[in-house]
C-alpha cells in the first residue's frame, strides 16, 4: 500500500476470528484480540486509541468487523472502512453460510477480501471521505425521523389518529379553499357594485351638469 494507514484487519463471530489480514508486524493483533474479547454482545462501534493507532470495531449481529488504523487518518476512512467490509461479507457470507464455512476456507477467501477493501480505502481517500459524509448524512436524517417517530409514541399518538389528523387537516384545507373562493367571489362582486354606483354618480352629474348649461334638452 502507498502508505501504512490501515494496517489489521479481521471479521470474527464471538471471539473467533474467521478471517484476517495484515502486511505489517506488530503488536496490534494482540491488543485487538484483547479488544475484542472485552467487546459487549450488543450491536455497538467502539474505538480504543493506543501508541498512534486507533482500533475500530463495528459489532452487529454476532459479528465483529475490526481494522488497525494509524491515528492520523483519523475516524472517516476506518468506519468507512468497516461499512464495506461488513456488506461485503453479509453479501458473501450471509444467512448462516458463515458459521458453515470451512474456516481455512473462509479466511483465505474473504482474508483477500479485506485486503483488497483495505488497498482500495488508502489509494481512494477523497472518494471514501464523501461516501462516509453521504452516509452521515443519511444517517443523521435517519435519526432525526426515528427521534420524531419516538416522540410522536410518547405523546401517545397512534397510526390510525395520526391518519385521522392528516384527513381531518386535508378537509380544512379543502374547505379554507373554498371559503376563499367564495370570499373572493363576494368581494369581486362588492367591488363591481361600487365601480357600478360610482359609474351611475358620474353619469348622473354628467348630465346635470348638461341640463344645467341647456336649461333642459333643448340646447342651442
Amino acid at each position: 500500500m502507498a502508505q501504512p494507514s490501515l494496517i489489521y484487519s479481521f471479521v470474527a463471530r464471538g471471539t473467533v476470528i474467521l478471517a484476517e489480514y495484515t502486511e505489517f508486524k506488530g503488536n496490534f493483533t494482540t491488543i485487538a484480540l484483547q479488544c475484542l474479547t472485552k467487546l459487549p454482545a450488543s450491536n455497538n462501534r467502539f474505538t480504543h486509541t493506543t501508541d498512534g493507532h486507533t482500533f475500530n470495531f463495528l459489532v452487529e449481529d454476532g459479528y465483529t468487523y475490526c481494522v488497525v488504523a494509524v491515528e492520523s487518518v483519523g475516524r472517516q476512512m476506518p468506519i468507512a472502512f468497516l461499512e464495506r467490509i461488513k456488506e461485503d461479507f453479509i453479501q458473501r457470507y450471509g444467512g448462516g453460510k458463515a458459521a458453515t464455512a470451512a474456516a481455512s476456507s473462509l479466511n483465505r477467501e474473504f482474508g483477500s477480501k479485506l485486503k483488497e477493501h483495505m488497498h482500495y480505502c488508502v489509494e481512494h481517500p477523497e472518494e471514501i471521505s464523501k461516501l462516509a459524509k453521504v452516509k452521515a448524512q443519511v444517517s443523521e436524517v435517519k435519526g432525526v425521523m426515528m427521534e420524531n417517530i419516538e416522540k410522536v409514541i410518547e405523546r401517545g399518538e397512534n397510526v390510525d389518529r395520526l391518519v385521522d389528523k392528516t384527513e381531518n387537516l386535508r378537509f380544512q384545507a379543502n374547505d379554507f379553499r373554498q371559503q376563499g373562493t367564495r370570499v373572493r367571489r363576494k368581494m369581486w362582486l362588492q367591488n363591481m357594485k361600487i365601480k357600478l354606483i360610482v359609474l351611475g354618480i358620474i353619469i348622473a352629474l354628467i348630465l346635470i351638469i348638461i341640463l344645467s348649461v341647456c336649461h333642459g334638452f333643448k340646447c342651442k
